[in-house]
């Protein structure tokens, strides 16, 4: 267990690259078994995650190393289409792996995914998403098979937006009959760095960013690869993009602290609604390209009402970040949590620090 002593009481002032998407690394990397040649991912976090999802892709028969911030991942033969439950176990969405699995070998089998405890995170959305495009499931206890000779492209309604089933029905679709269309897809970002990687690989997605996705995709049979497609090139090179929680995260704190901060490596548009309860509290900011610098010199305003939904609203991952915020706040702050139901753990250990809410 790793223990961390904090000294507080100083503004927090200087600049800072932001890293690499977490959120964005991990379906990347799980896509990169659909194109069996060399990628070569950059801007890449050093994250227990992502050592996982390495090791996953080891385990299946390819070869992943880092060099800095770089990933060196050569997916040309990889011998098995299983992942073991120790494996799934270390990350909570490890269960990304089951589409591109599935589209390369026309089987998988995963056992149920580990990870944080925030509430019930079912995937029925993404086993019913592949069915719908012709994959046969077993679900056991701990554990799920699925098999598809041939997949067809098909219309997919989400009843809800999520990243991880949005993600898996893409990366497996590329290699269905026909085309596929996701409505009420998931909108973050993330979900458009994927698309960018798919593109990348010669597959036909489209429509990332809104809530209609449409893919386009090739024969349906497990060893289809795009004319022009991935196995006509040396290597794929694919920059992630920046972590917007690490961002709003780093905000968040000058803004707890009364710091003056800059960063740098950002996209100021994925994280407008955060942006937006700063300035509510008093900060002011300021976004030029990719730099965002924030001033706090007084301290924070109440905010009226903070709500987490799907993207492009609040991020339910920076709630507990703008919770402390709202403890040294002056006034009464509100904040509803939408996404995960228990999402509010953090509030008995601030508690213990003398919050009051």
């Amino acid at each position: 267990m790793s223990i961390w002593h904090i000294t507080g009481g100083s503004p927090l002032r200087g600049q800072i690259r932001v890293q690499g998407s977490k959120n964005a690394v991990l379906p990347v990397i799980a896509a990169s078994l659909l194109c069996g040649a060399e990628t070569e991912l950059l801007n890449c976090p050093n994250l227990s995650d992502v050592d996982a999802a390495m090791d996953i892709l080891r385990y299946l028969g390819c070869t992943a190393a880092r060099c800095g911030d770089a990933l060196c991942i050569d997916t040309t033969a990889p011998a098995r289409c299983d992942i073991p439950r120790e494996l799934m176990h270390r990350m909570r969405s490890s269960v990304i792996f089951l589409g591109p699995l599935l589209a390369r070998f026309g089987e998988a089998e995963v056992s149920l995914p580990g990870g944080c405890e925030l509430g019930p995170r079912p995937i029925d959305l993404h086993l019913h998403a592949l069915r719908l495009l012709g994959a046969e499931i077993e679900e056991g206890e701990d554990s799920i098979v699925c098999r598809a000779s041939h997949l067809r492209g098909a219309e997919i309604s989400l009843a809800l937006p999520s990243v991880g089933a949005t993600e898996n029905i893409m990366m497996a679709a590329v290699r269905a009959e026909g085309e596929t269309v996701i409505q009420n897809a998931a909108r973050e970002p993330e979900i458009e760095d994927l698309q960018t990687f798919l593109r990348k690989l010669g597959y036909g997605v489209s429509g990332a960013g809104s809530s209609t996705i449409r893919i386009s995709g090739g024969c349906g049979c497990a060893d289809h690869v795009p004319e022009g497609g991935p196995l006509e090139r040396d290597c794929i090179a694919h920059r992630v993009i920046p972590d917007r929680i690490v961002a709003g995260t780093l905000l968040c704190a000058a803004a707890i602290t009364g710091g003056e901060v800059t960063l740098c490596n950002a996209v100021p548009a994925h994280i407008a609604s955060v942006m937006a309860k700063l300035r509510e509290s008093g900060c002011s900011i300021r976004a030029e390209g990719d730099v965002i610098r924030i001033a706090a010199h007084a301290r924070p305003r109440e905010i009226k009402l903070i709500e987490t939904l799907p993207y492009p609203g609040f991020p339910t991952d920076m709630q507990a970040q703008f919770f402390a915020l709202c403890t040294v706040a002056d006034g009464t702050s509100m904040i509803v949590e939408n996404v995960f139901e228990n999402r509010f753990k953090h509030g008995a250990e601030l508690l213990r620090m003398g919050a009051s809410f």
